[in-house]
């Protein structure tokens, strides 16, 4: 008998759990947001949104998707050529001669001098607080003879006491025998570019052959112009050298 009431009880309680869907569903009149649903035309507007979505959504995806595929591919073949091509590529020192300069055995060191060419270093800055003693040391330290080379500071700043302390810096450099020369001038014209070019208007420029630009922050390795300045001496049909950027955390 117990047995009848507990599978009686749970028959009621079903029925009443189909009773309760049905209402929720909106089976006799539904719940009000249902009924505004069904009477605002709720179903015409979902119809609607999938005529959207089929015809205009979906291809827009698609379209953006094949954009992708395109793109990838295009990356794809460009690394593949990469590789292909540094791997027949001949490396610069093998294409080209990059012989020693200056003085060789048996020869007058003095006389072996004037085998380096004449090389401007050009410093352009601005506000360069931070960095201004590093890279007018680094420029100063290069490993060439020292009556062979002009470091030159293009002092763009707007600072009166950082422009004072980038001319300071200069000073100490030229009493220890390096060639240095602090340029400003009255106007920002071009910026960087402007400053470079001014600074080439000056005339001991002239006697220089090549010429080595270094950013406010860069610290050229001491032997940046013996490991390039050959390849341009030596071989005419170079004009110009990039070298490899490397960069540190402070």
């Amino acid at each position: 008998m117990a047995g009848d009431g507990e599978g009686a009880g749970d028959g009621e309680g079903a029925a009443a759990f189909a009773a309760a869907k049905a209402e929720w569903l909106g089976g006799s009149g539904g719940l009000p947001l249902l009924r505004w649903w069904r009477a605002s035309g709720g179903g015409e507007l979902l119809r609607g949104w999938d005529a959207v979505r089929a015809g205009a959504v979906a291809p827009a995806l698609a379209a953006v998707s094949g954009a992708c595929l395109a793109m990838s591919a295009m990356l794809l073949a460009e690394a593949v050529f990469m590789a292909a091509a540094s791997l027949v590529r001949r490396r610069p020192e093998r294409r080209y001669s990059a012989g020693p300069l200056g003085a060789q055995d048996g020869e007058d060191e003095e006389r072996g001098l004037l085998g380096y060419p004449m090389v401007l270093v050009q410093i352009p800055m601005y506000n360069e607080r931070e960095v201004y003693k590093l890279s007018i040391g680094a420029a100063c330290g290069l490993s060439w003879p020292s009556d062979r080379v002009i470091v030159q500071v293009l002092d763009d700043s707007t600072d009166p006491t950082i422009k004072d302390l980038v001319e300071l810096e200069c000073k100490i450099w030229a009493k220890k025998g390096k060639n240095v020369k602090y340029e400003v001038r009255n106007n920002r014209e071009g910026y960087k570019a402007g400053a470079l070019k001014e600074g080439m208007l000056h005339a001991y420029v002239q006697q220089c052959d090549f010429l080595a630009v270094f950013d406010a922050d860069f610290q050229p390795e001491p032997d940046f112009l013996m490991r390039t300045i050959p390849y341009l001496a030596r071989n005419p049909q170079i004009a110009l050298v990039q070298a490899r950027w490397e960069f540190e955390t402070c």
